[in-house]
């Protein structure tokens, strides 16, 4: 983008906007269960998370962990939140060789269709992208931004997502609950609060997960409320949009599809979800990459800066002027 705008000696350039509504970033809270324990803890958990206004997605292991009956999966869909599939076994072995994970992986695909599931996580965050053509989820959550305390080292090095083929990877982008807890033996919310502050620099998303496994105790549960009011500061006050990741990946795919166009004068997003779609423009100032809106054909809404953070949820129109005519400052 700054190879662009010194090619066009820094006139802005208009794109579709990261988030809906104009929202400075996105935010969702996923549930990995691993025991039977923290299977029997989610009521709870959904209370907890109730209590901030927050839902989340549940990530189940289909086989051999626990059992996973119509009535458990009926209470997550009712109480609003989403059911995913996490693994087959969760034994660390699914990609150990192209032929049992295309054995695995066939048995996952039948998990997604019986549990009406789109999104799938892998077992401790192993992956290997070259092989997702045989998955038959609509997104993964399976790949750290920066994966130094995974298993897997690596990562994909981006706060947004991406797609691999049809699947749509949501990263993870801040640090495992059991990372924090029993790596780092930190009960302290400081680093997640610095990782969400850093990604809502860069207008990403906050990727939590937090397995009721782990946040039984007193000590670390704790922490984790924490953490939601933390968030919950964010929603409130910066209008971070806080969502669940097939909402992630509903908008990331129409966002995709839509098109910015122009009669010469104002510029115009076309395509579905343009309603909810906004023009921003990147520039230089500087020599730093930010980002504006064009206020002039926005009545009420203040022009701003987005360097960092976003202080207004919404924009009020679709239209906006062509680049030569936008104030950037």
């Amino acid at each position: 983008m700054k190879a662009a705008l010194n090619a066009r000696n820094n006139t802005p350039v208009p794109f579709i906007w990261f988030w809906p509504e104009g929202a400075p970033a996105a935010a969702i809270l996923a549930h990995d269960i691993e025991t039977e324990t923290g299977r029997d803890f989610c009521s709870r958990l959904m209370d907890t998370d109730d209590e901030f206004g927050f839902k989340a997605s549940y990530q189940v292991v289909p086989e051999k962990r626990y059992e996973i009956t119509p009535a458990f999966l009926e209470e997550l869909r009712q109480r609003g939140c989403e059911v995913n599939v996490h693994d087959l076994y969760h034994d660390g072995n699914l990609f150990r060789n192209r032929e049992e994970f295309l054995r695995r992986a066939a048995k996952i695909n039948g998990y997604l269709k019986k549990f009406g599931a789109q999104g799938f996580r892998s077992g401790a965050l192993y992956r290997n992208l070259r092989w997702y053509d045989a998955l038959k989820c609509s997104y993964d959550m399976s790949v750290p931004n920066v994966g130094h305390l995974d298993a897997q080292t690596g990562g994909c090095c981006t706060v947004m997502p991406y797609f691999v083929g049809k699947i749509l990877e949501i990263p993870v982008t801040t640090t495992q609950d059991y990372s924090l807890f029993h790596i780092l033996s930190s009960y302290s919310t400081a680093l997640w609060e610095e990782q969400c502050r850093l990604i809502l620099s860069g207008h990403g998303l906050i990727s939590v997960i937090v397995h009721p496994d782990y946040v039984i105790n007193k000590k670390s549960n704790n922490t984790y409320l924490r953490l939601l009011a933390h968030l919950a500061q964010l929603r409130e006050k910066m209008f971070v949009w806080t969502t669940l990741p097939g909402e992630i990946d509903k908008w990331w795919r129409m966002r995709s599809e839509m098109k910015l166009v122009t009669d010469g004068l104002v510029w115009r997003i076309e395509g579905e979800g343009q309603e909810r779609a906004r023009i921003a423009y990147a520039h230089l100032a500087d020599g730093q990459l930010k980002y504006s809106f064009d206020s002039s054909l926005l009545p009420g809404l203040q022009q701003r800066e987005m360097n960092g953070h976003i202080r207004h949820p919404k924009a009020a129109s679709g239209l906006q002027r062509s680049p030569d005519s936008v104030t950037t400052s």
